[in-house]
């Protein structure tokens, strides 16, 4: 049993070390890390199957999505060169927002925006349904402020709020809210954040609100905002938590940094 023991020694610090560097980047319960310390090899094996497989099993997948959406990429920068049909430059700003191109994603919109622009009828009144159509302003907004240039967004998602609130579930109101406090309207951010947050839960709008109200020195109510995002964990389902982990991480981190 000794020389067994001997002999799978290094693939049982190999595990472990594994093990350690996934829950270092992943942040998943903090149990987990007193299964791989405690239990050695065996517990590494557990954490890995439980935790790091299904990770490899998400990015296998999103691999192959990938592959395919670059493909699709490629084949709608060669049509919208013959056809600037609106559809087709929607799609494309979709697609490059999903690959995190966003200032190509961004000129998409402008283009899907222009083309609805002069889809006009008869007597030059723009056709109805592309005057409906408020999601490429929306995407356009979002990659605006996701790209830092806030006041730009502006115009962009208050057109959208001002025609559905609840965009998004909700997320145009965050993200207008952001804008404002990214240009110093400060009072219009916090009032349309309080508006957002009576019905979403999303993470990235109590963050950006905590991030607010810690800009004024509220640090006590920032705090109760971060703590929301990660007060979240333990009721999501087990998919839910893998998707939000980058939040949940944003969420340690400004409470780490936040002065008491």
């Amino acid at each position: 049993m000794g020389l067994l023991s001997h002999l799978f020694f290094p693939w049982g610090i190999i595990l472990q070390a594994l093990a350690i560097l996934h829950f270092i980047r992943r942040r998943p319960d903090t149990y987990w890390i007193f299964v791989i310390l405690f239990l050695g090899p065996l517990g590494a094996l557990i954490y890995l199957l439980i935790e790091a497989a299904p990770d490899l099993n998400f990015l296998s997948r999103q691999s192959a999505r990938g592959f395919s959406r670059r493909k699709r990429i490629r084949e709608l920068e060669a049509l919208v060169q013959v056809n600037t049909a609106v559809g087709n430059f929607e799609e494309l700003g979709d697609l490059y927002m999903d690959e995190g191109r966003l200032p190509q994603a961004r000129a998409a919109f402008d283009k899907s925006i222009a083309a609805g622009d002069r889809t006009q009828r008869p007597g030059g009144l723009r056709d109805s349904a592309a005057s409906s159509n408020i999601d490429p302003f929306y995407k356009r907004g979002a990659c605006a402020v996701l790209m830092g240039d806030a006041a730009a967004a502006i115009s962009d998602l208050e057109r959208v709020v001002a025609q559905d609130p609840a965009y998004d579930f909700h997320r145009a109101q965050g993200l207008l809210a952001q804008a404002y406090a990214l240009t110093n309207q400060k009072e219009k951010a916090e009032a349309l954040f309080r508006q957002a947050t009576q019905t979403s839960t999303m993470s990235e709008t109590y963050l950006n609100f905590a991030s607010l109200l810690a800009s004024e020195g509220r640090n006590t109510e920032a705090r109760e905002w971060a703590r929301k995002v990660l007060e979240k964990a333990p009721a999501m389902p087990v998919y839910l938590r893998r998707r939000e982990r980058p939040w949940f991480s944003q969420a340690r981190k400004f409470l780490k940094h936040l002065p008491a």
